[in-house]
């Protein structure tokens, strides 16, 4: 079975895990461009590279897992919009693929890998360190924190998918 789990922040990455979670096919940071507005430079998703990605990372998945996602108080607007606008991209390209997809909250994949409400962003980190100990290079650095988000929301949706034989997710 192969699972794509996808932290959808510009922030954020894609994983791809099968062979029961043990093994990390691969793992992208969600490709952005910084562009020019005006007089800032904004970083946003770059759509061409995210197609062709997810064209290759969905090719033979089982399921497509998401974090879904809310804005957060004392996010700016024009942060939410980003990032809303950026998951609905997501969505969207992963439809296109006709591979199911399950959004999963946050609370619900954390729970389900073992991390402990409230812990730390080190805390996947360190989680995915230990779970895939030859793949530690891709979760280095504090900025790597999207990719272990990633790789766990696919673990997430392995185990409920191996747990529900059915292949139905109740949301």
């Amino acid at each position: 079975m192969r699972i794509v789990g996808i932290d959808p922040g510009l922030s954020g990455a894609i994983a791809v895990i099968e062979d029961g979670g043990d093994r990390i096919l691969e793992c992208i940071d969600m490709p952005t461009l910084a562009l020019k507005r005006g007089r800032k430079n904004k970083r946003e998703l770059d759509h061409v590279e995210l197609a062709l990605a997810m064209l290759r990372l969905c090719d033979g998945a089982s399921a497509v897992f998401v974090e879904r996602v809310q804005s957060m108080p004392g996010q700016g607007v024009s942060s939410s919009f980003a990032f809303g606008r950026a998951t609905g991209i997501v969505i969207g390209l992963t439809a296109a693929q006709q591979v199911p997809l399950h959004e999963i909250a946050p609370v619900k994949w954390r729970r389900i890998v073992g991390l402990a409400s409230g812990s730390g962003k080190d805390a996947a980190r360190a989680l995915c360190k230990r779970n895939w100990p030859v793949n530690a290079p891709l979760w280095s650095r504090v900025k790597d924190e999207g990719r272990a988000d990633a790789a766990l929301i696919a673990l997430a949706g392995l185990r409920t998918l191996q747990s529900n034989k059915t292949g139905v997710v109740a949301e």
